[in-house]
């Protein structure tokens, strides 16, 4: 759906052509200019200044994302160059970097973009999403991570970093209700609870926002209801070490998702996205019901003043059960429920050295074990299905199929057709009898599994050759056996309609309707060897100023995944990419500057494509060639002591080549990688206007505007969003005694977007389209003690 770009954009852009994207902004009352506050990060598994690290890499503190209301990960993509997140729910999310997304449910699908939380992956896409509450800071690494974060960072990793118990006693909290009946609160409490050895702290989060489209069959839609739940414990050994335990809990339970139909109108008679109400088959029973747990141990161990051992163990599981209707439509006739579950448990010995001399590094090994598994359920009228696709049957059929209109005069679905009479030269060619009865309900599943076990070396050294020139080599070397499993469930009564779908007149379904059913589960299993490495050159070529230039080799492993009745390999997906890179500050240190220029080069490009043999409805190809190259720009500046900004800039050329490696033509050749626009740009002041003793006003407006993108690989228009920005503001008064008063409005301008379109609808000739947030405001208050 075309969307306009707002007029601000040009003004903003302008005025604020001197800032960009920062890694924290510091608040300051004093009297004269200071540096923005630098921020510490562990991405090489060593304490740095971010400043230092020669990588692509976003970092954002606790503050800064409190500073600007960032709780969730749809939020913290419109402020991380070349990272872009799409959050149908919490349990199909998608995670794009630098043009590669990361979104398929599949139990054997291996994600691209890594997620870690503490060390511990957590990428598995239903379990992914959590609360960024309590945070120390999130870093976002760009370009492929395997030496740093392992398989299934082909492209990038998310790390997540959370507060821990510390040795002081203080707590905060922020409580506050918005428009849509919203109702938030958040808060923390840290306390000693043996002198000098043992601390603990407690953490919480929930947040409930009632649906922003109405439902006409009961209910809302695209509403939010999340509780969470952290505990830690510190143990401190002195000048042995310290020992981390954190426990997490969350539960999802949103409304549905707004899956709404581009093609068939409401009982209302109405199509528009924007200004009407949905209208879903089973209303308030559409949804999603999450649990995600998690427990990690985290280890470190002084052994000299040379080597320091590290230890992260990593358990969790998530169960969800989520209720779609994939018509987006009053009609009965894509009716589906997604339950998945999963189970990992992970564990790193990691040795680290640093003399103080020329060389730094670590080296270490690691194990993953997971399983998991992801049952669809479906449920249709075959009335109404059959209504939906009889003029593409009839046309199959050579017109020997009776073409029936979807809906009745009056707009109600049309279940009048109960028999189909077969024509006699379809009985003859087919063997059919001569009355077909439609179900009025017809059920069946398909389900799919998948378990990793996977062990892995690493090793990453710098030397230090000069006083100005690093070089920085890293390896890592996987072993991995991977089990795939299909099966599709038949619950005893044939399917009439799974004797024309999908591919008539094969009747590939048949007794079901998608499905083809299975003797049981099938199963393959296989083991495959991998490395990936890293070289980079970093020069200082001055205090405050640093660049650098690396060669880095992603993979994406192999997969099994089951397609037209057998379990087949994809191979791996290799990238190659050849980075340049310059961070530098400037003015006093009141100007930071990020900027990087890549080039990635893909083979065997794992495309997402349309399974023509019916389920699973999307299904792994072996896309070809392809290739990335584009530009990221991070500034941040203090224009007084009262005022900052920041702005990032990104620009990325993500298409499939035009011929593989024979020279044949690709048949997605030219086409934009899906979600991916070409240009991004966030930008936002933080002012503040002191007053009294200690007190102050604040003001920070931020702005967030990406190009147009296409929601598949395939680049149909018709699934596509146009260019569209975000303006929103938070302002507040922050008094001396700790007590925090704050208005909050997202999306100020009201202005509608998509947050996804085409789904499992466009399967069956009826797209549909997710509808992103309206206007969002509403009022808190925060203490801190």
């Amino acid at each position: 759906m075309p969307v306009r770009v707002h007029p601000l954009v040009p003004p903003l852009l302008a005025g604020l052509a001197l800032l960009a994207a920062t890694p924290a902004i510091a608040q300051s009352t004093s009297s004269a200019l200071q540096e923005l506050d630098k921020i510490v990060v562990t991405a090489q598994k060593r304490e740095q200044q971010v400043q230092d690290v020669p990588i692509a890499i976003t970092a954002y503190s606790g503050e800064f994302l409190d500073a600007l209301g960032i709780d969730g990960f749809e939020q913290l993509g419109n402020y991380v160059p070349g990272l872009q997140t799409q959050v149908q729910s919490p349990n199909n999310p998608g995670f794009v970097i630098r043009g590669i997304t990361s979104d398929s449910g599949d139990a054997t699908s291996e994600p691209r973009v890594s997620v870690f939380q503490d060390g511990v992956s957590i990428s598995r896409s239903r379990g992914s999403v959590v609360e960024l509450f309590d945070m120390e800071r999130v870093e976002v690494l760009r370009g492929p991570q395997g030496t740093l974060f392992g398989r299934g960072a082909q492209i990038g990793a998310v790390h997540l970093i959370q507060n821990k118990a510390r040795d002081t006693f203080g707590g905060a909290f922020r409580a506050g209700f918005g428009n849509f009946g919203e109702t938030y609160f958040t808060g923390h409490l840290n306390t000693p609870l043996v002198d000098d050895a043992l601390y603990g702290r407690i953490a919480v989060f929930h947040q409930q926002r009632d649906g922003t489209i109405d439902n006409l069959a009961g209910g809302d839609l695209n509403g939010r209801d999340t509780q969470a739940i952290r505990g830690a414990l510190r143990w401190d050994l002195g000048d042995t070490g310290t020992l981390d335990l954190i426990l997490n809990h969350q539960r999802d339970t949103p409304p549905g998702t707004a899956f709404r139909s581009g093609s068939i109108p409401t009982r209302e008679g109405r199509i528009a996205f924007w200004d009407s109400a949905a209208d879903l088959n089973r209303g308030e029973a559409l949804g999603l019901d999450r649990t995600v747990d998690s427990a990690t141990l985290l280890g470190e161990f002084r052994l000299s003043d040379d080597w320091t051992l590290s230890s992260i163990t990593g358990w969790r599981r998530f169960d969800s059960t989520e209720q779609f209707d994939g018509d987006g439509s009053q009609v009965d006739l894509l009716e589906f429920a997604e339950i998945a579950e999963g189970r990992q448990f992970s564990q790193e010995i990691r040795f680290n050295y640093d003399a103080g001399g020329a060389f730094r590094g670590f080296a270490g090994v690691s194990a993953f074990d997971e399983s998991g598994s992801q049952r669809v359920p479906f449920s249709t009228d075959e009335r109404s299905l059959y209504a939906l696709l009889s003029p593409t049957l009839t046309a199959a059929a050579g017109g020997l199929l009776p073409v029936v209109p979807l809906l009745n005069p009056d707009g109600t679905p049309n279940t009048s057709l109960s028999v189909i009479n077969v024509h006699p030269a379809l009985q003859q060619m087919l063997g059919l009898p001569p009355l077909l009865p439609l179900k009025a309900r017809h059920t069946e599943e398909y389900a799919n599994f998948g378990d990793v076990r996977a062990l892995e070396a690493f090793a990453d050294g710098t030397w230090s050759m000069t006083d100005r020139f690093d070089l920085t080599l890293g390896l890592r070397y996987t072993r991995e056996e991977i089990t795939s499993g299909y099966e599709a469930l038949y619950y005893g009564t044939p399917s009439v309609l799974g004797l024309f779908l999908p591919s008539f007149p094969d009747n590939v379904a048949f007794p079901n309707a998608l499905s083809a059913p299975t003797a049981g589960r099938l199963q393959a299993s296989d083991t495959f060897s991998s490395a990936v490495g890293r070289a980079v050159a970093a020069y200082r070529f001055a205090d405050d100023l640093n660049g650098y230039a690396s060669v880095s080799r992603g993979r994406r492993p192999d997969l099994l995944q089951f397609n037209d009745g057998a379990i087949e390999q994809v191979d791996a997906e290799i990238v190659g990419n050849y980075e340049v890179g310059l961070k530098g500050a400037a003015s006093d240190g009141r100007f930071v500057y990020d900027l990087a220029a890549f080039y990635y080069d893909y083979s065997n490009f794992q495309a997402q494509v349309e399974n023509p043999s019916g389920t699973p409805f999307f299904i792994t190809a072996n896309g070809g060639n392809a290739r990335a190259v584009g530009f990221e720009a991070a500034l941040t500046n203090r224009f007084t002591d009262r005022l900052s900004g920041f702005l990032n800039y990104g620009w990325i050329d993500a298409k499939f080549n035009a011929l593989d490696d024979d020279d044949n033509p690709q048949s997605l050749a030219g086409n934009r990688f899906r979600l991916t626009p070409e240009h991004t740009v966030a930008l936002g002041l933080d002012w503040q206007l002191p007053f009294g003793a200690g007190h102050a006003f604040y003001v920070r407006p931020n702005y967030s505007w990406r190009a147009k993108v296409f929601f598949e690989d395939d680049n149909s228009p018709a699934i596509s969003q146009d260019a569209f920005g975000l303006l929103n503001l938070n302002a507040g008064v922050r008094l001396a005694g700790g007590w925090d008063l704050q208005a909050y409005v997202q999306n100020l301008t009201d202005e509608t977007y998509l947050v996804d379109a085409g789904n499992t609808g466009a399967l069956f000739g009826t797209p549909t389209f997710v509808p992103g947030s309206p206007r969002l405001y509403g009022v808190r208050v925060g203490y801190t003690f």
